[in-house]
């Protein structure tokens, strides 16, 4: 078997080099990669076993079927299941209920239960906090709500009948007085479908049915909705093609498939080459197809590829409309989906994906048309003739044209791509079709290259982790115009709230920007600056966020984080600085920057009980390590003002900086390494804010100070890493190789990243690399798809400004 799997690969070449199975085994794997809205994975190893997915995991569904010779194997996905509405929940149509917030009398679930002296409402109900896009028809902000719905029901087939159930918290629902669904302890941000209890399913019958629902919440968002759905089962499965490998590369991740007697190549790739901003900024992926026979014989070979309008809904259940062009454009065919609603803008929110603008499906080589309605599908079909062993090669292009991207103090702004107003989403699919041999080929190469220089900055495990997250950090932004040529570059805060342009995920997101584009990394800081300067943030420390993605019209955390970031835009701003070769940027803001560090001196060096960038973690007094960013920020402040030409300025700031750094060695020391807090010995946590001292070139700490907090590190790791601090035996990837880097010496480097390539390569938690993991058994705790991972360029970046 080995023998024979070696020969199909060495039968496969790519661009000249033969493509070998990669040893790091992704959490999950990229596809279409963009922005937030725009974004697809395969959670599973092999690409035809699952149904593909938004990086949130709900279902954006893409199928690919050969035919060789008659014969049709599925390489891609799988057939999508659909639903029909039956009871709408509230994502399609506010429902009148009978309601209370009092605990009911016995019985109050059964179907003959007389609830006359209940309130009459809408649904849903909820609190307008947590993460549910959905207005309550309702306010509820008590602990617990009943209400009792009358629902009818005609055709339906009992065993296919499903609850479509949103709820914040733990929620039960009873349909005819029978329980049909129970969690306990549990959320669900968006819409979930799930199986209906066999006992309830016997109790639902034609006619009038009454569901009853009880949610109970304890702590911040309440939400609590329920319809009912009948699931439409998909077609017949086909015989599946056997994958023989897959290779996730910084833009491209290729498939080898065996179909018959013919090998198929499939490449996807996002171009998002970060010294292009115009071919960066487009929303538009290539997927390309390379067939030959494996057997030296001619075979017959048909390739289709469908992408399911579930990409342009937050919700399947919403309308949608399938267009095809009605004539090519410049040659090229071009097929488009999207809502009937188009409420551009209309939803903020974490776990929700877009519901305006149109996922676009274009190609020159391909026929392109749309299915059905029910099958809700753009479709594509390559016939390749008669192909033999010459490889035979055809591609397509899927986009997204999103309309306006982001509302920015109450303007709707475009995306970068498209902001002249003469630019549309067929001018864009016709740059990118003119675009593809140049792009892939220059894509192929800087794959290449990014490896080679992470290889030799940090490792085969540093290099493995770059590549994989290369896409992932950049997909997790939007790039718009603030409609007077200014590039912004927002982040979006994935499954960790939501938030749009929050300043401590630019902060571990940065290094990869440094790296690589430093008009991006302005634009990720320029909003911050201008919401304190346009006095709409008065505060005399920079803000958290701008919003809630979309809507970037202001803060929404519900709470400060003062020195944290105040300290990373000062030590941002350093970095940009530096990477300039001027300090003009840091002139531009220097009101706001000398603002902010008076804070930093006045609150910095021994914090009051506030939260930090770790806020998962809770709140906590006299943080060292936010403390150490403090330090730094000041000292940053100080060389921006060397760099200026401000003696007087950057000799007080770096002074006082020094002086910190003494009394922070004397006062966070205990035994052999560095407390968490100044008032609590027997602790420790990772220092990961001092990098900046040694990648600005600032050096106020001591050196001996980190070097001894890594070798207290490295007595310290889990099978899955460093724990993030002495509380817990969770960690951050981000923070561990922030740490890492610190050390003076490539082994220790590689000894701290090591565990990390481990969790990724055997995490059982599979989707988008999560920052955020146990470190004792590798699983998932908590965020996924984050731009925080771009953090792991730290070390490439190291090497970066010590040549500066």
């Amino acid at each position: 078997m080995k023998k024979r799997l070696l020969t199909l690969i060495l039968l496969f070449s790519c661009a000249g080099s033969v493509v070998m199975s990669q040893s790091l085994r992704p959490p999950a794997y990229p596809l279409l990669t963009s922005d937030p809205y725009f974004s697809v994975w395969s959670f599973s190893d092999k690409v035809n076993e699952s149904v593909t997915r938004h990086w949130t995991g709900k279902n954006n569904s893409l199928e690919g079927v050969i035919s060789v010779d008659g014969k049709s194997y599925q390489f891609l996905g799988l057939p999508q299941v659909t639903y029909k509405t039956l009871a709408p929940a509230a994502s399609e149509r506010i429902y009148p209920v009978k309601y209370t917030f009092g605990t009911p009398a016995k019985g109050w679930e059964k179907e003959q239960f007389d609830d006359a002296s209940w309130q009459t409402g809408n649904a849903p109900f909820g609190n307008g906090a947590g993460s549910n896009p959905v207005k309550p028809g309702t306010m509820w902000t008590t602990n617990d709500v009943w209400y009792r719905r009358e629902i009818t029901l005609t055709d339906f087939s009992a065993e296919h009948l499903r609850l479509s159930v949103s709820n914040d918290e733990d929620i039960e629902i009873y349909i005819n007085g029978v329980l049909a669904y129970h969690c306990e302890t549990c959320y669900i941000g968006g819409y979930e479908y799930y199986p209906i209890q066999p006992q309830a399913l016997k109790a639902v019958k034609k006619g009038k049915n009454i569901i009853a629902v009880h949610c109970k919440n304890t702590v911040g968002g309440a939400f609590a909705d329920a319809g009912i759905s009948e699931e439409i089962p998909p077609r017949q499965l086909i015989r599946k093609a056997e994958q023989i490998s897959v290779k996730v590369s910084a833009t491209n991740t290729t498939y080898q498939f065996k179909a018959g007697n013919v090998l198929l190549e499939t490449v996807f790739t996002s171009p998002l080459l970060l010294d292009e901003l115009e071919t960066l900024t487009r929303p538009a992926s290539y997927v390309t197809f390379s067939v030959k026979s494996s057997d030296n014989k001619t075979h017959k070979v048909k390739v289709e590829f469908n992408v399911s309008a579930d990409l342009s809904v937050n919700m399947p259940a919403q309308e949608v409309t399938m267009k095809l062009s009605p004539e090519k454009t410049n040659g090229l065919n071009i097929a488009s989906a999207g809502s009937v609603e188009q409420n551009i803008l209309g939803k903020k929110g974490d776990d929700i994906r877009i519901d305006w603008g149109h996922v676009l499906l274009a190609s020159k080589d391909g026929k392109i048309s749309v299915s059905e309605p029910s099958e809700r599908m753009l479709k594509s079909s390559f016939d390749f003739g008669q192909v033999n062993s010459n490889k035979i090669q055809k591609h397509l292009i899927v986009g997204y044209d999103d309309i306006y991207s982001v509302e920015y103090f109450g303007k709707k702004l475009r995306g970068w791509w498209r902001r002249d107003p003469g630019m549309t989403a067929e001018k864009m699919l016709n740059q990118a079709e003119n675009d593809y041999t140049r792009v892939f080929k220059k894509c192929t190469a800087f794959d290449k290259k990014l490896y080679a220089d992470a290889l030799a900055s940090g490792g085969k495990e540093y290099a493995d982790l770059c590549e994989l997250a290369y896409r992932q950090a950049i997909a997790a932004h939007k790039a718009v115009d603030r409609g007077d040529g200014t590039l912004l570059f927002f982040s979006k805060e994935n499954f960790s709230n939501g938030s749009i342009g929050t300043v401590d995920v630019t902060y571990p997101s940065a290094p990869m920007f440094l790296l690589y584009n430093n008009t991006l990394m302005k634009g990720l800081l320029e909003f911050i600056f201008e919401y304190s300067e346009s006095g709409r943030w008065n505060k005399p420390f920079a803000a958290h966020d701008v919003g809630t993605y979309p809507l970037a019209n202001g803060q929404t955390y519900g709470e400060d984080m003062p020195v944290e970031e105040c300290g990373n835009m000062v030590i941002l701003a350093t970095a940009v600085c530096i990477r300039d070769g001027n300090a003009s940027y840091a002139r531009k803001h220097w009101a706001t920057l000398s603002t902010w560090v008076q804070y930093l001196e006045k609150e910095g060096f021994d914090p009051a009980n506030q939260l930090c960038t770790d806020d998962f973690a809770g709140h906590l007094a006299r943080n060292i390590n936010l403390s150490a960013k403090a330090i730094v920020g000041i000292a940053g402040y100080g060389k921006m003002a060397e760099m200026l030409g401000d003696t007087k300025t950057a000799e007080k700031y770096t002074k006082l900086a020094r002086e910190l750094a003494l009394k922070w060695q004397e006062m966070a020391k205990d035994s052999e390494h560095y407390a968490l807090t100044f008032d609590k010995k027997g602790t420790w946590s990772q220092k990961y804010n001092i990098v900046w001292d040694k990648l600005l070139g600032l050096n106020i700490f001591p050196k001996d100070i980190t070097q001894k907090e890594i070798r207290y590190y490295l007595t310290k790791q889990n099978t899955y890493g460093l724990p993030l601090d002495s509380r817990k035996s969770y960690t951050k990837s981000d923070w561990i190789i922030w740490t890492a880097t610190m050390a003076d010496n490539k082994s220790d480097f590689e000894k701290l990243v090591k565990p990390i390539w481990k969790f990724a390569n055997e995490s059982p938690t599979r989707v988008p690399l999560t920052d955020w993991h146990e470190t004792t058994n590798g699983k998932q705790v908590g965020f996924q798809a984050r731009s925080v991972v771009g953090g792991y360029f730290i070390k490439m970046l190291e090497g970066k400004l010590r040549k500066k």
